[in-house]
């Protein structure tokens, strides 16, 4: 026996997510034109590819879709930026590791930095990784 149908989003309800897509964009851009901080402009930077990322949502936002769908496509989104954000650093400390050779110890004022797996950012970025997989395995099963 199947259990209940789920109705579809209202018109109301993908309107209003297509606006907050939408305006997470536009509130990137602002944060990035913006000429009094520099951490404002950092933020936007970040908040830009996630809204690109998030315009991969935008066809999923329809009236009669179920936002099971939109929440799954989402956290698919969300899975790849976190993943992408580790590759791309790894890369970039492999770079290093490989093209780069460091001063000697001696000659440098400032102490040598730790392995990049030793920042917090690093674990976090993996432990959403995890989270957002195990999201996304648990909404394909249910549908």
């Amino acid at each position: 026996m199947s259990g209940p149908s789920t109705p579809g989003m209202t018109s109301a309800q993908a309107l209003r997510i297509e606006f907050c897509i939408i305006g997470l964009g536009v509130v990137a851009l602002i944060m990035i034109f913006q000429p009094f901080a520099l951490w404002i402009f950092s933020v936007g930077c970040g908040l830009v590819l996630l809204a690109a990322l998030a315009n991969n949502v935008l066809p999923f936002a329809q009236p009669g879709m179920p936002l099971r769908g939109v929440l799954f496509a989402g956290a698919i989104v969300a899975l790849i930026f976190c993943l992408v954000l580790l590759i791309s650093i790894g890369s970039a400390a492999l770079y290093g590791v490989v093209f780069l050779n460091p001063p000697p110890a001696t000659s440098s004022l400032v102490p040598p930095s730790p392995p990049f797996w030793h920042h917090p950012m690093v674990w976090i970025l993996a432990a959403l990784s995890v989270v957002f997989g195990l999201i996304t395995r648990t909404l394909a099963r249910k549908g």
